[in-house]
C-alpha cells in the first residue's frame, strides 16, 4: 500500500518526465521538490494559497520549484484529477522559469 505523500510524488515525477519530453531536453538546471503545506508568508503577488512556487537560480544554487501538496490535493476531486492539477501547475513553474507560455507545456 502506498502513501498519499508517495502517490503525490510519484505523479510529480511523472509530471517532470512529461513537460522533459514536450521540451526535448531534461531539466538538469532545475531541482523539483514537494512540501506538506505552503509558508504562512505568501509572495507579494500571491493570492490566495499557493500550489507552488519557483525559487529562481542564485549564484550557484539551481531553479526550485516546489509543490505544495495539500493545497493541491484539496482542490482535485480524484486521482485523474489530481495528475491534471500536478502537471498543470509544475507546467505553470517551469514555463515561468524558461519564459515560455505554460500552454506549450500542457
Amino acid at each position: 500500500m502506498t502513501s498519499r505523500s508517495a502517490r503525490f510524488d510519484d505523479l510529480v515525477l511523472d509530471a517532470v518526465q512529461l513537460i522533459e519530453r514536450r521540451i526535448g531536453r531534461e531539466l538538469t538546471e532545475l531541482e523539483v521538490a514537494v512540501e506538506e503545506v505552503p509558508p504562512t508568508d505568501p509572495a507579494p503577488w500571491e493570492s490566495g494559497i499557493a500550489l507552488g512556487r519557483l525559487f529562481p537560480a542564485e549564484g550557484q544554487s539551481s531553479a526550485r520549484v516546489v509543490l505544495y501538496r495539500r493545497p493541491v490535493e484539496s482542490r482535485a476531486g480524484h486521482e485523474d484529477e489530481l495528475a491534471t492539477l500536478v502537471h498543470e501547475v509544475l507546467a505553470e513553474q517551469v514555463a515561468d522559469m524558461l519564459g515560455m507560455d505554460p500552454e506549450d507545456l500542457a
